[in-house]
């Protein structure tokens, strides 16, 4: 899910180098914290979080297959 959300963000952003993903496992979640410049910040999100809404639905679709649920939270 970590390399997932890392390409997909890394296509989006002006500045790729400074996107990090920090990923918080438990039980039956993971928790991944997305981290971009604050410039990209708009890029990730998108307009009214149209951007921000795909990319979480994406990694959850691929997440269904490991019974895992995941949360994508986007920090600065």
């Amino acid at each position: 899910m970590k390399e997932l959300l890392e390409t997909i963000a890394k296509a989006l952003v002006d500045y790729p180098e400074q996107v990090s993903v920090n990923e918080v496992v438990g039980e039956k979640s993971i928790i991944l914290e997305l981290s971009v410049t604050e410039e990209d910040m708009g890029k990730v999100i998108g307009k009214q979080g149209r951007i921000a809404k795909a990319i979480r639905t994406v990694v959850k679709a691929a997440a269904v297959k490991d019974n895992k649920r995941v949360v994508v939270e986007i920090i600065q």
